[in-house]
């Protein structure tokens, strides 16, 4: 089998994010590259066509007051290289107006030429850009400017610069190269501490959850995280720890509690029938001592079907068959029943219908399961002059709400948020009533099999209120 090569998610993430950056960064430097050349060839060309025609001026002023041959102002054209930001001047013609040379700076000691094709002076346009063929094989631009005097050509100003010299943006290239390397740096430090940031819980959380695989539930995890994600699923695993180590918990208190429950009747139903064997008892004493047995291994049967029918459920082994009710009827009914094989003279059972009657869709007999087993619960809740109370209502969203109430002690805070685990048994219950913890679980498994709820309305000092929801039946009983 091929194993697969893993990675850190700090190395992942942060790879990945620096070859995005890079690439980010490689094409923009490009894009920046073009710009560059392109404004700096411009704004070269137009100081260039300012020094042209300046010089050109200069030269029509001294031609009007002096009637000189024209020459170059050498200290001008010093003083305006700065302006050109090139680190070769470029090189300056004066020409007659057929475009014979008169006169030409020092920088044209490269550039051989005697004149320029008045076809080309006088074409439209004071910036040229010059064919290889017409500059000896190089890309040049032409910069022409005419001296006039009185709107006559006396000759021309004409300034030849290669294109790299125009387009040469060394220093420029130097920034771009520092700011792109900067940024590249500044752009990986932020990734590498983000994705730190990122990874440092994930990591914590991966190793919280070997400490649970190897069955330490005591796990430690950061709790101020700003990202909700990375906190949600901090705060989810450390409930789910919470939870397992609950769990396990209820694991070894069932463990003993189911030891200590099958154990109870079956040492005394062997006491008790050792005592009849062995003739320690006769005559009505050892029948009640019969009596008893058989009582404490109804007790038993009933603790076996009831882990029997919970796992059942739980695997859905347990079929559902709804049939269509009258909701005052079967609940009345239901009651009845209870009330009927109880010894309950000193509690007061109140049943409070629809005021309207409804028709409902339910498996009679699990719904049944789920009342008796509240009322069971109800009635070991109260004392002597306690009261339970039964209470059906309509609710907007089309449901039936049947409340069932007591006044007992209630249910500590503490275990609220347990008593629908299974196998779970209160404090004050575990020792006063004898059971597995299943009633609450089954209950509400059998509620949302019918396609409802069983919830935990409110629990304080003054009582208890479990609220049961099922659906209605649309039609309305006459």
């Amino acid at each position: 089998m091929k194993t697969t090569r893993r990675i850190s998610l700090l190395r992942y993430w942060t790879t990945r994010y620096v070859a995005a950056l890079c690439l980010g960064l490689f094409i923009a430097a490009i894009l920046t590259v073009i710009w560059l050349q392109h404004t700096m060839l411009n704004n070269r060309l137009e100081v260039s066509e300012f020094i042209a025609e300046e010089l050109a001026n200069r030269i029509a002023g001294s031609q009007e007051e002096k009637n000189v041959s024209p020459t170059i102002d050498e200290d001008m054209l010093k003083s305006r290289e700065l302006f050109l930001q090139s680190e070769h001047p470029p090189a300056i013609f004066i020409t007659d107006p057929k475009g014979r040379v008169l006169s030409a700076n020092q920088s044209t000691s490269g550039i051989e030429t005697s004149s320029f094709a008045p076809s080309l002076l006088q074409k439209k346009g004071d910036v040229l850009k010059l064919s290889p063929e017409m500059a000896n094989g190089s890309r040049t631009w032409m910069i022409k400017k005419p001296i006039k005097v009185d709107d006559i050509i006396f000759g021309w100003v004409v300034m030849l610069q290669p294109e790299n010299e125009l387009e040469n943006v060394t220093e420029e290239y130097r920034l771009l190269t520092g700011l792109i390397i900067s940024l590249g740096l500044f752009g990986w430090a932020a990734i590498y501490i983000l994705s730190r940031r990122l990874a440092t819980p994930i990591s914590q959380v991966a190793k919280a959850a070997k400490q649970i695989q190897e069955g330490n539930y005591q796990v430690r995890l950061p709790e101020q995280i700003k990202e909700q994600e990375v906190y949600d699923l901090v705060h989810s695993f450390k409930e789910m720890a919470q939870k397992l180590q609950q769990l396990e918990s209820l694991r070894a208190e069932l463990l003993a509690g189911v030891t200590h429950e099958l154990k109870t009747p079956v040492t005394s139903i062997s006491g008790l029938l050792q005592a009849v064997r062995d003739g320690v008892v006769t005559g009505e004493e050892a029948h009640n001592f019969i009596d008893i047995s058989l009582k404490e291994t109804t007790k038993m049967q009933k603790m076996v079907n009831d882990l029997l029918e919970f796992n059942s459920f739980s695997a859905n082994a347990l079929p559902v068959a709804v049939e269509k009710h009258s909701v005052n009827e079967l609940l009345s009914e239901i009651v009845h029943q209870w009330h009927l094989g109880q010894e309950t003279e000193e509690i007061t059972i109140s049943f409070s219908p629809l005021p309207t009657n409804r028709s409902i869709t339910t498996d009679a007999v699990r719904l049944q399961q789920i009342i008796v087993n509240l009322l069971n619960n109800a009635r070991h809740a109260v004392d002597s002059d306690g009261k339970i109370e039964i209470s059906l209502s309509e609710q907007e969203s089309g449901f039936l709400s049947i409340e069932v109430k007591d006044n007992g002690s209630g249910i500590p805070p503490a275990e609220q948020a347990l008593i629908f685990e299974r196998f779970y048994r209160g404090e004050q219950k575990k020792y006063k009533v004898r059971g597995l913890g299943l009633g609450l679980p089954y209950s509400k498994l059998l509620a949302q099999a019918l396609n409802g709820e069983l919830l935990l309305k409110d629990s304080s000092s003054f009582g208890t209120i479990f609220q049961i929801l099922l659906p209605l039946a649309e039609e309305r009983i006459k």
